[in-house]
């Protein structure tokens, strides 16, 4: 890949001289057997987890050592808080040719990561290091690459999201349960709100969760946002989408005034403490939490409806999006000189025993086939969230796409003043989308 095209990919970065070298030093010899990495160290960045901070920091060390002991090789753990920063760092990485060995990200950023032609293709080779593409389960591969002789992420976890709703609250409203339709959901919301008791727990300050209702409403409203590298962001059914998740705030007043800045945290803590009754766009993590709070055994999940706002049924050209493919994949740079230690990491995080052990510590759902298995056989309440995972459709295979879903996130953030005021017209939200449109549309031009 030459130099102008590799930045091209790359949003808010000038072309300048650069070589990436597809470096093919490695860690020690691996031909099946043990990886020898005495005395060096593997440098992972992971997203940090803000839900459950503690656990990762125990995590971290946990896997340090047990690497340490297979391979002799320390691991140093650093992390991102942001979508923002995480497009950030791929950049910054690639653009020095040096940084972290591995990466753990977002489904949504591996295609950033492909286009960038700065993380190891996996082979047969590579995938034997890691126990076989044939480990995982093979949903959670949709998102490695854009086809199958051109994959760049082993999957780690899988995240489909739902909607978890309080059986207590609903049952004492007379509902039997979710609506499948967001305008029903809306109305037992309202009829769930009083006191010092919402319908909803949102997080709109997140910095994750915000553009993938939008993204969910529009797909089910019939406009995929993307298609043959054209954005249609600024489409009507896209405004109608920004519009009714702000109006559950200003307009519906279905959830809480204080949640205009919170994240996911603390939405997952209100539906904890009982103080709401549904808790949308939500993963298994949740459950860690759940379980060890008032809503124990009081909880259970649901898809998130299907039918968009405003609609009673789903219109001509729809799709019936329960979730984005979520979860994490792993992948391991060009220039990194661990390459083999590095996909002796990714097995480890890969075997049953670590998928377990992540499962039980985060709530991330399996995507070793063996491990989820046990799992599912284990867990009933994951059963919605499993359907949810079936109905998945992917976000586009795009370079691009982290721009665009940045734009996506950015309508909210600046109009959080708004929402926090108590009103956001049409006006702002077209405003807002005009801008948005422009920046995707720029970033869909550059990746061609």
């Amino acid at each position: 890949m030459n130099n102008k095209k590799m930045l091209a990919t790359m949003a808010g970065f000038a072309v300048v001289a650069l070589s990436l070298q597809a470096c093919s030093a490695t860690g020690g010899e691996n031909n099946g057997d043990a990886v020898d990495g005495s005395g060096k160290s593997l440098n992972v960045l992971i997203a940090a987890n803000t839900l459950y901070p503690t656990e990762q920091q125990s995590w971290f060390d946990d896997v340090s050592a047990k690497f340490e002991e297979e391979t002799g090789a320390t691991v140093e753990f650093e992390t991102f808080a942001s979508a923002n920063d995480e497009l950030t760092r791929i950049q910054t990485s690639v653009l020095s040719g040096q940084g972290p060995d591995v990466y753990s990200l977002g489904t949504t950023f591996t295609p950033t990561a492909y286009s960038t032609g700065a993380f190891v293709t996996l082979g047969d080779e590579e995938w034997e290091k890691v126990g076989g593409r044939d480990k995982f389960v093979p949903a959670s591969l949709g998102i490695s690459g854009p086809d199958e002789a051109n994959e760049i992420g082993v999957p780690l976890a899988s995240r489909p999201f739902a909607l978890a709703y309080n059986t207590e609250l609903l049952a004492e409203a007379g509902f039997d349960a979710p609506a499948d339709s967001w305008d029903g959901l809306l109305e037992q919301a309202k009829a769930m709100t009083h006191d010092d008791q919402y319908g909803m727990a949102v997080a709109y300050a997140d910095n994750f969760n915000p553009w993938k209702f939008i993204w969910t409403m529009s797909l089910q409203a019939g406009n995929p946002l993307v298609v043959d590298g054209e954005a249609t962001l600024d489409d009507p059914t896209t405004v109608e989408a920004y519009r009714t998740y702000f109006e559950w705030m200003t307009v519906d007043k279905v959830v809480d005034p204080s949640s205009v800045g919170w994240q996911t945290a603390q939405a997952v803590a209100a539906f904890a403490d009982g103080n709401a009754a549904f808790l949308p766009m939500t993963s298994a993590t949740s459950a860690v939490t759940f379980d060890k709070s008032a809503v124990a055994g009081k909880y259970a999940y649901a898809t998130m409806p299907l039918i968009a706002p405003g609609e009673t049924s789903a219109p001509q050209g729809a799709i019936e999006a329960a979730t984005i493919i979520s979860g994490d994949n792993i992948v391991v740079a060009n220039y990194s000189p661990n390459q083999d230690l590095a996909f002796a990491f990714i097995k480890m995080l890969t075997d049953p025993e670590q998928q377990e052990i992540y499962f039980n510590t985060f709530g991330e759902m399996p995507t070793n086939a063996e491990a989820a298995e046990t799992i599912q056989s284990e867990n009933e309440l994951l059963a919605p969230l499993l359907d949810a995972g079936a109905q998945s459709v992917g976000t586009p295979f795009s370079g691009a796409w982290g721009d665009v879903q940045l734009a996506l996130g950015n309508v909210v953030v600046q109009l959080i003043p708004a929402i926090a005021s108590g009103a956001v017209s049409d006006a702002q939200i077209e405003d807002q989308l005009k801008s948005a449109q422009e920046s995707a549309q720029s970033a869909l031009d550059r990746a061609k």
